[in-house]
């Protein structure tokens, strides 16, 4: 029996927690690889990088200094998880601002 797994599962399964991610890349995406599952892997694992890098100077030594910019930053990527989530509802291959063309680079041979 084929698989009927819409080619958006990969795309909006990556943006619901780090867990989602894995499972969309470790099962779900290499019974369906679609260019825009690989796109959305992409831009949803920089997306998680930066929160855990976000949150790792938030806790570091550096916690005094980062009280006020960690929260605008954690704010930030909030909007592009949920710019990148609408995007993969709809289908769209669209980058997150500033930073989904790097995403795009760095993460190409995903």
């Amino acid at each position: 029996m084929p698989d009927q797994t819409s080619p958006k599962t990969v795309a909006v399964v990556a943006y619901i927690t780090f867990i989602g991610w894995l499972i969309s890349y470790l099962f779900i995406y290499p019974k369906q690889k679609d260019a825009l599952g690989a796109f959305h892997l992409r831009q949803s694992l920089g997306l998680y990088i930066c929160g855990f890098v976000i949150t790792l100077l938030n806790r570091s030594f550096m916690a005094g200094m980062m009280w006020g910019a960690g929260g605008i930053l954690g704010v930030i990527l909030f909007v592009f998880w949920l710019i990148g989530l609408i995007n993969a509802i709809n289908g769209q291959q669209k980058p997150l601002p500033l930073v989904g063309e790097y995403f795009q680079r760095w993460f190409g041979n995903l």
